[in-house]
Formats: C-alpha cells, structure tokens, sequence
C-alpha cells in the first residue's frame, strides 16, 4: 500500500479530477484543446502533467501533451524591442504563428489532426523538428505556456485554465527555481524584476487573461489550490 494521501494532497486532487470531468464533458467532434496559462513560477507544468496523467488513468482517450516553451521563436529572429527588455518578452519570445498554425488550428474545427509537438530548444537557440503526428478526433491536448490567451491565440482554446498568483510569488518562486543555472539567487531575482514580471504585466494590462479563462484557479498553494472562477 502507498502512503496515506495528505489532506493537502486530496484538496489538490479533487480540483485536478474536476477539472478532468470537466475536459471529458467535452465533446466537440475535434480534439480537445486545453490551455493551462499564467504567470512564471504559476505551476503550470506540474498541473498539466498531473491533469495529462488524471486524464489517462481515467480516458482510452488519446491525451497529448505538450509544452509552449518549445514554440519560441530564435533569439535572432527577436530584433523588434531591444535584447532582454519586457516587451520582447512579452512580443517576441513565442512564435505565436507557429503555436496557432503548427499546433492548435490543425487539432480544431476543419483541421487536418496533422499538428507538431516542438519547433525551438527551450533556450530559443536550437530548432528542433518534432516531424508531424497525426491525432484521432477524440484526442485531448494539455498545453501550458505563458501568453496564451494572446489575441492571435484565444479563439482556438476549448477551455482555457488560468493559474493566479502574485507577483511577490512569481518573485520568489521564480528565483528559488533559477537560481540553480544563474550566477545567484540575485541574478535570478533581478531576471525577475526587470524581466519577466513586466513583460506579463504588459499581458496582464492588455489581455486581462484571468477575465477570459474559462477556469480561474488560485495556486498560491501548490498543495492546495482553489477554483475561484468557473
């Protein structure tokens, strides 16, 4: 027998299965496309996988998963803002073209199914040709990025799943996290304050992504996280 589930634990289960429930209520005659969006450090990797391994233990469904971070666009294809500036940040970091075009357009309504999983190494520098897979009609994707409620983007979500935390969270979460491939926690946090937080702040004023999401979800606790908004 496996150790005993904390209370925590359950709380963070109970909303992965309703939001399960939620995504296999679905039926659209398309793939399923699911966005999990928000801030850095939000957690929205470790939500996706466990909603993409919840989803397997309970469908025969085909479940697709896939990260956005390998839809950025190469760090010499973002000449519009000046290097390391929020709004490249925020305009240029993601090839949004390719997410829409490679990605989400082929999974929806009149696609092919024919859709690619990665275009970019996560340092942005390195393609990578994940060659084209084919999905049946009753797949579900589970993609997390930041950004994705972007105008060019939004429309192709069938459910949209947005993470809150806040800033201070961001800013700690964030430099605790990457900290361990910069010089210093310094560094990291800086990478933060001038960086990061502000480019999605630049999201935060233009799109109002907890406003569109389908599903809001506090995940100031990562153990306990809260539905606020459905």
């Amino acid at each position: 027998m496996g150790e005993p589930t904390s209370e925590s634990g359950q709380a963070r289960q109970q909303v992965i299965d309703g939001l399960a429930v939620r995504i296999l209520g679905l039926r659209l005659g398309h793939p399923a496309r699911v966005g999990i969006d928000g801030h850095s450090a939000a957690g929205k990797t470790t939500l996706a996988d466990d909603l993409a391994a919840t989803l397997r233990a309970r469908t025969a469904r085909p479940v697709l998963r896939v990260m956005v971070d390998h839809f950025k666009r190469h760090v010499d294809r973002r000449t519009q803002y000046p290097p390391g500036s929020p709004e490249s940040y925020y305009v240029e970091m993601f090839d949004v073209d390719a997410i829409r075009d490679e990605l989400l357009v082929p999974l929806g309504p009149g696609g092919d199914r024919r859709y690619r999983t990665q275009i970019m190494d996560f340092s942005g520098r390195t393609p990578i040709d994940s060659g084209v897979q084919v999905a049946p009609d009753d797949a579900i994707l589970v993609a997390d990025g930041g950004f994705l409620q972007k105008p060019a983007l939004a429309p192709h979500w069938d459910l949209c799943v947005y993470l809150h935390i806040e800033v201070a969270d961001v800013l700690a979460r964030g430099t605790a996290r990457d900290q361990e491939w910069m010089d210093s926690a310094e560094a990291a946090a800086e990478r933060y304050r001038s960086y990061y937080i502000p480019g999605e702040e630049l999201y935060l004023a233009e799109v109002r992504p907890a406003e569109r999401a389908d599903i809001v979800i506090d995940n100031r606790n990562f153990d306990a996280p809260r539905v606020i908004s459905t």
